[in-house]
Parts: structure tokens; C-alpha cells; sequence
């Protein structure tokens, strides 16, 4: 991808737009292209400014931020999407990571860490926050069927050992970088074994491995090793 990245940025709340407008504007590497109001004028604006990556808040009026995700994701060559929460809609999280965003960011995180992520989902990783993660997946424990949880398990079962041993890693929200430390292997190699857990996982992105992982290894079933 180019070297600044195409920014869309939305929002119902003018002030938070602004808010992250003042962060993001002044980073060379970013292009602000757009800013939108609400998911229908966010799926609009993406389909004629071609961003690179979304910020989009979750809860917003005529069109909520889960609409506008999927309605993007049905498009085909969907940018990468970060959604924005105030983390009392857990419910609303889960249900954005499958349908395909690249991660989510609570709403009063620090600056450097949204330029972070932005730069990382633009790179093709998912940002993943181990503390978020954790809170989301004992919501999925607590609320969703054993079954789904068995199922997680014997998903994981078909990876190899390192393949086992990469996929926990991306479970704990290391970049390609911190992984290949980590396990001692190229980067060119971690993003390798991630196309393969992806592909035999049936998963879109690394937040629905994180998700998978998580599920299995608190179930207790043969895949929590």
C-alpha cells in the first residue's frame, strides 16, 4: 500500500470527530480524507474516497457502526475497520469482530496508541488489546453455548504444534514483529504460518483466531493446551 495512509474517521459526536481529527491530522504518514456522521454516510464515503482504514464508532443514529461494517464488508475490497467503544457494549464488540473488523479501540485511548493502531491495521495486522480481549472472551464464555466452545477446540486440534504455538501468540495481540522475537523466526515466516491458521481456521482475520484460541483454551476441551 502507499506509503501515507487514506483515513476515514466516524463519528456521530462533532467533538469526537474533531477530538480525533486534531490526534490523526497532524501525523505525516496519515491522510485525513473524510469524516461521516453515521454508517450510511460512512459505507457512502468509503465507496468514494477508497480509505484505507476506518475508525467507526459503534453506536450512531439511521445506521449503527455493525450495519455499516457489514454493508462494507459485503462491498468486497473493504478497508480495514477499527471500531470505536465506550466498552458497555460487549455484545455489540463480539459481533464486530465477526463480522470482520480489524480490531477496536475504547474510546479514551491515549493518542500514540490509536496512531499505533491505524498504522498496524493499514500494515494488515488486527489490533488486539490483551485486556479487552480477555473482558470479551469471558463474555463469550459466560453467555454462549459449550457446544460453540467444543467446536473451538476441535477447530484447533487441526493446527500443527507451531502453527498452535503462532496462533496463541496472535491470541495475545503480538504483532508479526513481537511474534518472530518471541518464537524465533522470520517475520516472512510468521506471516506464513498466519495465511495457514487463517486458511484451516476459516477465519477472516487474526481477531477471529484470537477469539477461537480463547474459547478453547478456557473450555477445558482437548484444544486448551
Amino acid at each position: 500500500m502507499a506509503d501515507v495512509i487514506r483515513l476515514l474517521v466516524v463519528d456521530d459526536d462533532p467533538l469526537v470527530r474533531a477530538g480525533l481529527g486534531m490526534v490523526l491530522g497532524g501525523d505525516p504518514r496519515l491522510d485525513l480524507v473524510g469524516e461521516a456522521g453515521d454508517g450510511a454516510a460512512a459505507v457512502a464515503a468509503a465507496r468514494s474516497l477508497h480509505p484505507d482504514v476506518v475508525l467507526m464508532d459503534i453506536r450512531m443514529p439511521r445506521m449503527d457502526g455493525l450495519a455499516a461494517l457489514a454493508a462494507l464488508q459485503a462491498a468486497g475490497s473493504a478497508p480495514a475497520v477499527i471500531m470505536l467503544t465506550t466498552f458497555d457494549t460487549d455484545d455489540h464488540v463480539l459481533r464486530a469482530l465477526r463480522l470482520g473488523a480489524h480490531g477496536f479501540l475504547l474510546k479514551d485511548t491515549p493518542p500514540q496508541a490509536i496512531l499505533d493502531a491505524v498504522r498496524r491495521v493499514a500494515a494488515g495486522e488486527q489490533m488486539l488489546s490483551p485486556s479487552v480481549v480477555r473482558r470479551l472472551i469471558a463474555h463469550v464464555v459466560h453467555d454462549e453455548a459449550d457446544e460453540r466452545r467444543r467446536a473451538a477446540a476441535r477447530a484447533l486440534d487441526a493446527l500443527t504444534p507451531r502453527e498452535r504455538d503462532v496462533a496463541e501468540a496472535v491470541a495475545e495481540g503480538g504483532s508479526n514483529a513481537e511474534i518472530s522475537a518471541a518464537l524465533h523466526m522470520s517475520v516472512a515466516t510468521v506471516k506464513t504460518y498466519v495465511s495457514r491458521i487463517l486458511a484451516k481456521l476459516g477465519c477472516a482475520n487474526r481477531v477471529q483466531v484470537a477469539i477461537l484460541v480463547h474459547e478453547a483454551r478456557l473450555s477445558g476441551g482437548s484444544g486448551a493446551r
